[in-house]
């Protein structure tokens, strides 16, 4: 394993697990999730505030949303070089103190400048924070970490609409962002007392090349996605993808020669890594716009009320909370590659099933569909989110986690921006049929086909893949290597032998290697029992 960047920073086997930490990291997480989403509920009520159409207002979350996702990729450099406890830190304050300025704001432009700084505080919260707990875990209690940290991501867009409902409704709109006032002061107390002081680096050096054609490539690429959702009738959206291609492009390019560059790339080397840039990414993709999709299903398609739809919506929220406590011990039973296959294949087979309710549909059916539809949405968020870092060294752990950071960010964005995309492809042509709910029900299909490709690119994963995390019994046949290729022995199986004694004529004497966690086999001598263990 390759030694790290900086050896003052601490080592995650010595480390140990605090499950504290990975809560307050998971609680931070939840607030800027939540804040990506929530305020799409209240875009009426502020626009009668500001006295301005409602489509305006949309200019605050899509300010958000690109803030977050071009400051991602300059958080690592940033934990690298001042510490990882102090940007951390920082960026809770600052997401609070700019949670504080959008409440307080009188006017669109005042809270469009409001939101961006809250969501450079959410771009570094979400890289760094994961970060610090990654570097605390060993890979033996990977599977348990990642578990607190996905569920954020999981819930935040299903509670969102109920949430930005329940305080525009019944406070006001000023609400969704003083919440977070009292969470952000604890979580702030909370981390000067749980995150360890991790010295920076003085000395290292920022990729300016790379940083710049990275920050315009994901910027570009995260409008386009935006302008292809708000405003498919324009050429810009088309042209701001193409742009954010071939900077990214230009950035991989460049940092695969650069002395220091932003990203160390090698960690694409690990397969289990790419699994998460490549079928992770379409798995996100798909499951990103089931919140997007069922809300305007019910509503526009069976003309529910927004209450009613968001109390079925909220039945995803329960799949996911109740497979939590299962989603470990099925991994490490079967393994990070069956439960990959099978969370893709049951999330295609629900959204096929999704495609064809109806407003006639007995209400406990689709409650039912919808819980299982969040089970296994949960099950593969979880193994993604620990398979990516199974066979990533200490060295290039930061480059992997913001990489990952800066991928997820594009895949939420891409499944919204592809649903409303397919929305308005089924409309009109005679491949659905022409009811209200017609073009939902090609877009949950079309989703399930592409729920299917990365079932594909799951099934090309090596079979132990990710053992070091799962912890399953990965021993090798006898005879056999890792990789399952013959491998000699001197007594012709998988053993640990010891040489003969010194002029003994009888054989070296091997012993079946120790499982996973044993400790090593006593040393048997070559002609008698070995001693009591």
């Amino acid at each position: 394993m390759a030694a790290r960047s900086n050896p003052q920073q601490p080592d995650g086997t010595r480390s140990g697990w605090n499950p504290r930490l990975a809560l307050l990291v998971a609680a931070t997480f939840f607030m800027e999730f939540l804040d990506g989403t929530v305020l799409t509920t209240a875009i009426p009520s502020i626009a009668a505030d500001f006295a301005i159409p409602a489509a305006d207002v949309n200019i605050t979350m899509t300010a958000y949303l690109l803030t977050v996702a071009v400051g991602i990729p300059i958080s690592g450099w940033l934990a690298e070089r001042f510490g990882a406890r102090r940007i951390f830190c920082a960026a809770i304050a600052v997401f609070t103190v700019a949670s504080l300025a959008c409440a307080l704001s009188q006017d669109l432009a005042t809270l469009t400048l409001s939101r961006i700084a809250q969501g450079a505080g959410g771009a570094m919260m979400v890289p760094v924070g994961t970060l610090v707990v990654l570097r605390g875990t060993p890979k033996s209690e990977l599977l348990r970490a990642t578990a607190f940290l996905v569920w954020p991501g999981l819930l935040a867009p299903v509670l969102a609409p109920l949430v930005g409902g329940a305080l525009t409704t019944y406070l006001s709109w000023h609400w969704i962002f003083l919440v977070n006032l009292p969470l952000g002061a604890a979580a702030f107390a909370a981390a000067l007392r749980l995150v360890p002081v991790t010295p920076g680096d003085p000395g290292r050096r920022l990729d300016w090349t790379g940083m710049a054609l990275t920050t315009v490539g994901v910027g570009a690429l995260v409008a386009g996605l935006e302008l292809a959702s708000s405003h498919p009738e324009l050429p810009w959206a088309g042209i701001s993808a193409l742009a954010g291609a071939a900077a990214l492009t230009a950035a991989v390019l460049w940092m695969r020669r650069a002395p220091h560059p932003l990203f160390n790339l090698q960690v694409f080397h690990a397969r289990t890594f790419r699994a998460m840039a490549t079928g992770g990414f379409m798995y996100r993709v798909t499951i990103s716009s089931v919140p997007f999709l069922l809300p305007l299903m019910f509503q526009t398609g069976f003309g529910w009320s927004p209450l009613q739809a968001g109390a079925m919506v909220a039945a995803v929220f329960v799949g996911n909370i109740g497979i939590k406590p299962a989603t470990t011990p099925l991994i490490r039973k079967f393994g990070f590659k069956a439960m990959l296959v099978f969370a893709s294949v049951a999330s295609a087979i629900t959204f096929a099933l999704c495609a064809f309710l109806t407003a006639e549909t007995p209400e406990a059916l689709m409650f039912v569909l919808l819980v299982c539809s969040g089970a296994f949405r949960s099950i593969g968020f979880s193994a993604y989110a620990s398979v990516q870092y199974a066979d990533i060294p200490p060295a290039q752990l930061t480059s992997a986690n913001t990489v990952s950071a800066t991928i997820v960010q594009l895949g939420t964005g891409s499944g919204i921006a592809l649903a409303a995309l397919l929305i308005r492809t089924f409309n009109g042509p005679a491949l659905v049929p022409q009811d209200p709910a017609g073009p939902f029900r090609g877009a949950f299909l079309a989703m399930a086909v592409l729920m299917l490709a990365s079932t594909a690119d799951s099934l090309l994963l090596p079979r132990h893949a990710g053992a070091a995390v799962s912890q399953r019994d990965q021993s090798p046949k006898p005879g056999t290597g890792a990789d399952g290729a013959a491998q000699p022995t001197a007594s012709g199986t998988d053993a640990v032998s010891k040489p003969a004694q010194a002029g003994s004529t009888q054989p070296a004497v091997s012993l079946p290697a120790p499982e996973p966690g044993e400790a090593p086999h006593p040393p048997r001598p070559a002609g008698g029992r070995a001693p009591r263990r």
